[in-house]
């Protein structure tokens, strides 16, 4: 067991699929469960277990959220992407923030160089700040 844990080797990179169409797949699956037991109700009634059919119609309930969920990620990852300048659709990834005793270092707390320091609340577009995109507040 030491040679996988002993930090010699170096993790594999994650596999990168097709997000949108796992999900896609699997909640056209449970849906497809849901209507092919739902025929026979009364025999999964009769028997106590009704709920196979509920927990398949929950399945796909639950996977049309993931289908949400993945496309506004796809979608965010690919809004930072291009504000980063990289013009790239992979995973975003994020740069160490600069060091504290930086002379360009912002202050934690303080307002940003050019910022707005009336009374408005933070993320007020009369404060100075730009809005925040449809969605996220």
């Amino acid at each position: 067991m030491d040679r996988w844990t002993s930090g010699d080797r170096e993790a594999p990179e994650p596999l990168e699929g097709n997000i949108f169409a796992t999900v896609a797949g699997l909640t056209a699956a449970w849906f497809v469960l849901f209507l092919v037991q739902l025929p026979f109700y009364g025999w999964y009634a009769d028997r106590g277990h009704d709920w196979f059919i509920w927990t398949c119609l929950a399945g796909a309930g639950l996977g049309l959220i993931g289908l949400w969920y993945v496309r506004a990620r796809e979608t965010s990852i690919r809004r930072s992407a291009e504000a980063a300048g990289t013009g790239t659709t992979g995973t975003a990834t994020t740069e160490a923030p600069p060091a504290a005793d930086t002379p360009d270092a912002p202050t934690p707390g303080a307002p940003a160089p050019g910022a707005s320091t009336g009374d408005a609340p933070a993320g007020d577009a009369s404060a100075g700040d730009e809005p925040l995109p449809p969605g996220t507040r």
